[in-house]
């Protein structure tokens, strides 16, 4: 896999702050494709190829997930502890997204496996800020392979 070429699925349910990541993925002329869902379990359907996205196998795999932790239907934390149930999961790399001061919230995800834990900022340049450096260190890391 290109470093350069791998895809990001963002696990969103606030539309607001889907058109914010959009947004500053567009100022910072990032080039990976974007892929969004809107709960945990639309994550794990998207992944494993199943739910409404059955037919869907032409998505390559995602070589990182923004998963947020506060969602309806399945929250991040949930989700997590699936993905990394699934053997061809286990080493996606994965990044929490929060509101959340909850020290709970982030042991739990590391604990889970998470790769990292991201703050949202609350204003636009902070986000667009948070984005250029997610992508930056996603790009020159190192990739597990697919």
């Amino acid at each position: 896999m290109s470093k350069k070429s791998f895809h990001i699925l963002l696990v969103e349910d606030n539309k607001h702050d889907v058109r914010f990541v959009q947004r500053a993925w567009a100022h910072n002329n990032i080039t990976n494709p974007l892929h969004v869902v809107p709960h945990g379990q639309a994550c794990l359907d998207y992944l494993l190829h199943q739910g409404d996205y059955a037919n869907d196998n032409k998505q390559p795999r995602p070589g990182l997930v923004l998963l947020d932790i506060r969602m309806p239907v399945m929250d991040g934390i949930e989700c997590l502890r699936r993905i990394r149930e699934q053997p061809q999961l286990k080493r996606l790399p994965v990044v929490m997204l929060t509101t959340s001061k909850e020290e709970e919230d982030l042991i739990r995800g590391y604990e889970l496996g998470c790769n990292a834990f991201i703050q949202k900022p609350v204003d636009f340049d902070g986000l667009s800020e948070a984005v250029r450096v997610i992508h930056l260190f996603w790009t020159l890391s190192e990739l597990p392979p697919t």
